[in-house]
C-alpha cells in the first residue's frame, strides 16, 4: 500500500528509500548524457536585452567575447533552455539559479564571521529540481579549466570533485537535525588551513580584508568636495546620471521606499546616516545593461555606507517551473531577497525589495561589499582549483538542503562515484557544447561589426 503520509513525518530510511526510489524513473548515469536540442544562442541572448539599456550592451558582449567561461557566466538563459529538456529525478530545492564557481564569494555574518557562500540570486527560484544548480556549477569548473590550458582530465576532475563534496557533504548534513543542518556554516578561519596554498592564502585575504577598494576599479572610490563626500565616476563603469542619457529612475526615492521591506532594526541603524549622493554602476556578466545605482550613506562624521539597488527581472528558470514564475512575476525583487534568506548561511541586513512605479521596474536592494576573488586564474595553480572545487560543493549542499530534504536527495545520489561520474561526464559534453555556442557568438558579433561599418560607409 502506497504511504501517503507527507515527506517529513517520515523516518530518515523511509525519506532516504524515497529518493532511491527515484534511479528507477531517472538513473544516476542517464544524467551523464547531453545530446544538444535545435537552438539559435544568438537569438536566446538577443532576448535577454530587451529592456535594457541599449548603449550599455557592447561592454557585456565584449565581456563575453574574452573567453569561453567569460561567455559562459553570460549565458545562464542559454544553459537553462538547455537543462530544461534534461531528465531530472523531481527533487525540488530553492534555486540559485545561475551557480558558476565566479558566484561564490565571502560575506561577513552578523558575528562579524567571514563565511564562504553563495553571493549571486538575480535568477533564483523555488521548486527547480537539485541537478539543475549542480549541472551549471560543474560545468563552470569543466569550462574554466579548459578556458586556462588544462587537460581533459584535469578538467573532468575537477567537476568531479564539485558533485563529489556535494553529494557527501550532503549525506552529512542528512544525518543532522533540520535545525542542525540549517545552522551549518562555511566559515573561512575554519576551511584555509586545509586548503592547497595559493587558494589559502587568497581566502585569508578575504577574511582580514586587507586588499584596498584602489585595488578594484569596479568598486567606488570616494572622493571630498566642498559639499561633503562623493562618489568618484569611473567611466564607463561608475557614472552619474545626465539629462540625455536615456536612463530613468528615481534612484534616491527607490532608496527610500526600500525601507518598508527591512527590519524595524536594520531602519534604525540606517537612521544614523544620510543619503549622499548616488551612481549609476554596471555590474557583473550577465547583468551589464540592467538598472543598477549605488547610494553612499554617511554620518555626520563621514563614515560612508554604500548600499546597491539592482534590477530583478524575471528569472531564467521560469521554463523550469512556471508556476513559481507566476507566483513571482509582480514581485520579482522580493523573488531575489527571498531566495537569497533561504540560501545564505548568514544573510545581509540591508536586504530589500521595492518597485520604480513610474518605469514598472523590479528592484531590490543590498549592502555593497568587496570581498570576492578576482579571477578564475588565481586559482589555476596545482589543485587550488581542485580544493576550490570541493569548496563550492559544500557550500551548493548547504545551500540546497535549507529548502530540501537531504536524506532523499541522498538516497537518489546514493554512496558510491556514480552520481560524481555522471555529472562530470555531462560538465564535459557541455563545456564542448559552450565553445561552440562561443563561436558562434563570436561570428556573430564579428557579422555584426561587419554590417555597422559597411553602413557607416555608405553614409
Amino acid at each position: 500500500m502506497q504511504d501517503h503520509r507527507p515527506s517529513h513525518h517520515l523516518v530518515f530510511a523511509e525519506r532516504y528509500a524515497a529518493g532511491k526510489e527515484r534511479r528507477r524513473f531517472v538513473p544516476r548515469e542517464s544524467l551523464a548524457d547531453f545530446s544538444p536540442t535545435e537552438r539559435d544562442p544568438t537569438a536566446i541572448l538577443a532576448a535577454t536585452d530587451e529592456g535594457r539599456v541599449a548603449s550599455l550592451l557592447p561592454i557585456r558582449y565584449e565581456r563575453m567575447a574574452h573567453s569561453s567561461f567569460a561567455f559562459l557566466r553570460g549565458a545562464a538563459a542559454i544553459m537553462a533552455e538547455d537543462l530544461a529538456a534534461l531528465p531530472a529525478p523531481g527533487l525540488a530545492a530553492q534555486s540559485c539559479g545561475d551557480c558558476h564557481l565566479m558566484n561564490f564569494g565571502a560575506l561577513l555574518s552578523s558575528e562579524g564571521n567571514v563565511l564562504f557562500d553563495i553571493n549571486d540570486f538575480d535568477e533564483t527560484l523555488p521548486n527547480i529540481d537539485f541537478t539543475v544548480d549542480l549541472r551549471r556549477l560543474c560545468a563552470s569548473f569543466a569550462v574554466a579549466a579548459l578556458d586556462a590550458g588544462r587537460s581533459d582530465k584535469r578538467a573532468r576532475h575537477a567537476a568531479e570533485l564539485a558533485a563529489r563534496a556535494y553529494r557527501r557533504h550532503m549525506l552529512s548534513l542528512s544525518r543532522l537535525s533540520p535545525l542542525q543542518a540549517w545552522r551549518d556554516r562555511i566559515d573561512l578561519a575554519h576551511v584555509a588551513d586545509g586548503l592547497h596554498e595559493r587558494l589559502a592564502r587568497k581566502l585569508r585575504t578575504l577574511v582580514a580584508a586587507t586588499r584596498p577598494d584602489r585595488e578594484d576599479d569596479n568598486f567606488p572610490h570616494l572622493e571630498s568636495t566642498p559639499l561633503g563626500l562623493h562618489i568618484e565616476e569611473r567611466p564607463p563603469l561608475i557614472y552619474h546620471l545626465a539629462d540625455g542619457d536615456g536612463i530613468r529612475f528615481d534612484i534616491a526615492g527607490l532608496f527610500a521606499s526600500c525601507g518598508a521591506t527591512l527590519n524595524p532594526e536594520v531602519v534604525a541603524l540606517l537612521r544614523r546616516y544620510e543619503l549622499e549622493d548616488t551612481a549609476f554602476k554596471v555590474v557583473g556578466v550577465g547583468s551589464v545593461g540592467t538598472y543598477c545605482a549605488i547610494g553612499l550613506f554617511a554620518t555626520a562624521d563621514d563614515e560612508p555606507l554604500f548600499l546597491q539597488i539592482k534590477e530583478a527581472r524575471p528569472s531564467v528558470l521560469a521554463a523550469l517551473s512556471p508556476e513559481a514564475a507566476t507566483q513571482w512575476r509582480e514581485a520579482q525583487g522580493k523573488r531575489v531577497v527571498h531566495g537569497q534568506r533561504v540560501m545564505q548561511a548568514s544573510t545581509d541586513l540591508f536586504l530589500g525589495w521595492t518597485k520604480d512605479e513610474a518605469t514598472g521596474r523590479h528592484f531590490y536592494v543590498r549592502h555593497l561589499k568587496n570581498r570576492r576573488l578576482d579571477s578564475v586564474a588565481e586559482l589555476f595553480e596545482e589543485h587550488a582549483l581542485d580544493d576550490y572545487a570541493s569548496l563550492c560543493g559544500r557550500v551548493l549542499a548547504r545551500a540546497h538542503a535549507r529548502s530540501a530534504d537531504p536524506a532523499v536527495i541522498c538516497g537518489y545520489m546514493g554512496k558510491s562515484d556514480v552520481f560524481d561520474d555522471a555529472m562530470a561526464s555531462f560538465a564535459m559534453l557541455y563545456a564542448a557544447r559552450n565553445t561552440c555556442d562561443h563561436a558562434e557568438f563570436l561570428a556573430w558579433r564579428a557579422e555584426a561589426s561587419n554590417q555597422s561599418r559597411r553602413s557607416a560607409e555608405t553614409r
